[in-house]
């Protein structure tokens, strides 16, 4: 049974009882990301989360990994374009541990100089290792041109010149911007007990102040090409259309849509582009969303001679699934969907997530029933109506990567799947 309660001063705690475990997931999801930051702070956000496990007024950096690990559980975190994540994942007599070394390093981080200037150089490191792996750093590039100059599409390590230049107060000041109570969802599955959680909680988080809600730059799609030509075995190809928001009707037939198009071995992009022609070993699409806008994208690697066959093939079979996707996909889609999403939610840490990326978007969490439903709701003619749309649509951006000389460009992309 999922279970709610908000404190007065906004922080909202979600917990859902999993009978038969033994252990349990607890995490404080902040509503601050990429997106939230002005484009001299590009990066703040996942460099605070990197901070986060170097030190608090009472634990040192070792201490805080000792504290979860002496009882056998683990401790991470991770930023994405609107939510920084801290959490963790221990047996259920130590949830009050987890969460007291979660709220603290949240709430009482000291960025320590020394700490700060070894964390700088490992984040300098990252952005160095996503450059020079191609099928990772070509999806920034997509997302750059997809919404250029503007929050949502720049990269979550941000560029390393502010990297290199953030101090101690650029920190301090996008905690005390973005990390109050009312931004904050304490969310925890598995082996729990709401009733002390919450009681915790209000020792911990209650007499903080909100902060307020974050202004947030609407996005707007302005799709364009990104081309980086480099010696590489293979051309990385990514095409994107606009998408639906989390709360666009149209988010569950772009996901079966996506699903359908290429999200599996049985796939048409698979079959037709890898199985039939053999262009590529790994191709796919995918249907991702925010808050208020979304994409649908499609990858593939292939060698510079086939990228353009490639690429054509892949403007067909888009075209093709507006006048021809069949029941049976559709229902397969479907199916992948719903196992997926009940396969994904066995663990406590993928309930917890989910808990708190629902209430962030609509402030409830959606029984598994409800969700099922709207799945099941998907027809063939609402795909193909879909797929339609955004083909005529126009609104798509193109990232390629490699050898990628041969490639047809994002105007050439958009003539063939108007004719």
């Amino acid at each position: 049974m999922i279970e709610l309660t908000t404190l007065a001063n906004g922080l909202r705690i979600v917990t859902e009882r999993m009978p038969g475990l033994a252990s349990a997931s607890v995490g404080i999801w902040v509503q601050a990301g990429g997106r939230h930051e002005r484009v001299e702070q590009n990066g703040i956000a996942h460099f605070l989360e990197h901070m986060a496990f170097k030190g608090t007024k009472t634990r040192s950096a070792l201490q805080i990994a000792e504290a979860i690990e002496d009882v056998g559980g683990y401790i991470n975190a991770y930023t994405s374009r609107e939510t920084t994540a801290y959490y963790a994942r221990v047996l259920g007599a130590d949830v009050g541990l987890a969460l007291d070394v979660i709220s603290d390093i949240v709430l009482n981080p000291v960025f320590d100089a020394r700490e700060l200037e070894v964390e700088r150089h490992v984040i300098l490191q990252e952005i160095g290792q996503a450059l020079d792996t191609p099928d990772d750093i070509i999806f920034d590039w997509l997302q750059e041109a997809a919404y250029p100059d503007q929050a949502i599409g720049r990269t979550i390590l941000g560029p390393a010149e502010n990297i290199e230049h953030f101090g101690r107060a650029d920190l301090a000041r996008f905690v005390a911007e973005h990390y109050g109570p009312d931004q904050m969802i304490l969310s925890a599955a598995g082996a729990v007990d709401h009733g002390a959680i919450v009681k915790q909680a209000e020792a911990i988080f209650g007499a903080l102040k909100p902060v307020g809600l974050p202004d947030v730059q609407l996005a707007r799609w302005s799709g364009q090409e990104r081309r980086e030509l480099k010696d590489l075995e293979q051309v990385h190809f990514a095409l994107a259309f606009e998408g639906p928001c989390y709360r666009d009707a149209d988010l569950y037939t772009a996901q079966v849509y996506s699903t359908a198009l290429g999200g599996g071995m049985s796939s048409r992009l698979f079959q037709k582009i890898r199985e039939e022609r053999g262009l590529c070993y790994s191709i796919f699409a995918q249907a991702s969303a925010y808050d208020d806008t979304g994409m649908v994208t499609i990858y593939a690697g292939t060698s510079g001679e086939e990228v353009a066959d490639l690429c054509g093939l892949t403007i067909d079979e888009l075209k093709r699934a507006a006048d021809d996707m069949t029941e049976a996909e559709v229902a397969r889609a479907r199916a992948q969907m719903k196992a997926g999403m009940l396969m994904g939610l066995e663990s406590p840490s993928s309930r917890a997530e989910r808990m708190a990326r629902n209430l962030a978007i609509w402030g409830r969490v959606p029984g598994l029933d409800e969700v099922a439903a709207e799945i099941d709701a998907v027809s063939v003619a609402a795909v193909r109506d879909y797929a339609g749309r955004m083909v005529a649509g126009g609104h798509n951006a193109l990232a390629l990567y490699g050898p990628a000389e041969a490639a047809p460009d994002l105007a050439g992309l958009r003539r063939r799947l108007a004719a």
